[in-house]
């Protein structure tokens, strides 16, 4: 399946993750390739067994998710450049928030594509063909 996205959820900074465990997240991300991440640093959640254990510092978390942020944005743009010149099909959302003359939707795999407008394919599938690709 060549043109299967794969993606993952990863929490950084749980209080029992040493550095040799972030270690192994580093190198698992790069192995796997992951199309994309939803990532998190951890927080405790009142009321669970976690919340009472010792906390990882604040700015090692934040310096682990920086890395591991790092790593995966060159790895997204690397997965979204293989897309260029190739067609998709998306669904088709509506107007950009960030850009009223462009559309955007949704790829099978959940990847943002910005378009053409186009109001009657709102809510309808279209082929789109990507000029470029970008990190997200």
């Amino acid at each position: 399946m060549p043109d299967c996205t794969v993606s993952s959820d990863i929490i950084v900074g749980f209080p029992t993750e040493s550095d040799s465990d972030f270690e192994d997240t580093m190198r698992a991300l790069e192995r796997a390739r992951f199309d994309m991440i939803f990532s998190f640093q951890y927080s405790p959640r009142k009321g669970t067994p976690a919340a009472s254990m010792e906390q990882i510092p604040q700015s090692v978390k934040q310096a682990r998710f920086e890395r591991m942020l790092e790593l995966q944005n060159s790895i997204s743009l690397e997965c979204n450049k293989k897309a260029e010149g190739k067609t998709f099909r998306v669904l088709c959302e509506g107007a950009s928030k960030n850009d009223p003359d462009k559309f955007y939707g949704r790829t099978e795999g959940g990847k943002i594509v910005f378009f053409a407008p186009c109001n009657e394919n709102i809510g309808k599938f279209v082929n789109v063909e990507i000029e470029r690709g970008d990190t997200f």
